[in-house]
């Protein structure tokens, strides 16, 4: 089992920044991959970014160049920051652990982006 926590969520103007945080417990060395997803009120959840255990990263289009996702060596923590915040990164951001047998999610934190 492992359990994820997130943080850092909130109200921000545009062209601001955020730093979302993902606290991991439990079988944490089960994890093969890390990844931030989002939904926003009448979308389907999207693929935000992702990390894998060697590292490597993966970046929705739409925030290539914004956001960047970083974790620690023991997976502890994942970040994602986000920055050029925009109206439309407005939504739910869900933390979600990848291992062999099943993929975990965190219950969420609101972005949201308005003057």
């Amino acid at each position: 089992q492992v359990q994820l926590e997130e943080s850092g969520g909130g109200l921000v103007q545009p062209g601001g920044s955020l730093r979302l945080s993902c606290a991991t417990s439990g079988s944490t060395a089960s994890i093969n991959a890390m990844g931030w997803y989002r939904q926003a009120p009448g979308k389907s959840r999207e693929l935000v970014a992702r990390i894998t255990l060697g590292g490597s990263t993966d970046y929705a289009a739409s925030v290539k160049g914004r956001f960047t996702i970083s974790r620690d060596y023991t997976w502890n923590t994942v970040h994602l920051q986000m920055n050029s915040l925009k109206a439309e990164d407005t939504a739910v951001y869900s933390c979600n652990a990848e291992t062999s047998s099943q993929d975990y999610w965190g219950q969420g934190t609101q972005v949201t982006v308005s003057s």
